[in-house]
């Protein structure tokens, strides 16, 4: 169980590397651009994120259990 907490941190780690590191040049501007948008929207978004990441994990789970 610990090897799969550890692949999905560092998952998360290069994916969020890799997206600094091609967006470098434009994070100003995309921060800019987040800026503008009303926060509210932003929780929605990260909310249903979130809860379709949680649904990903316990399907997975509980379908493909071995």
């Amino acid at each position: 169980m610990s090897e799969i907490l550890f692949t999905s941190i560092g998952l998360v780690l290069i994916i969020e590397g890799a997206l600094y590191f091609f967006l470098a040049n434009y994070l100003n501007k995309l921060l800019n651009i987040l800026s503008a948008i009303n926060p509210h929207t932003i929780k929605n978004i990260s909310a249903f994120c979130a809860l379709m990441g949680l649904c990903l994990i316990y399907f997975t789970f509980k379908y493909y259990d071995n």
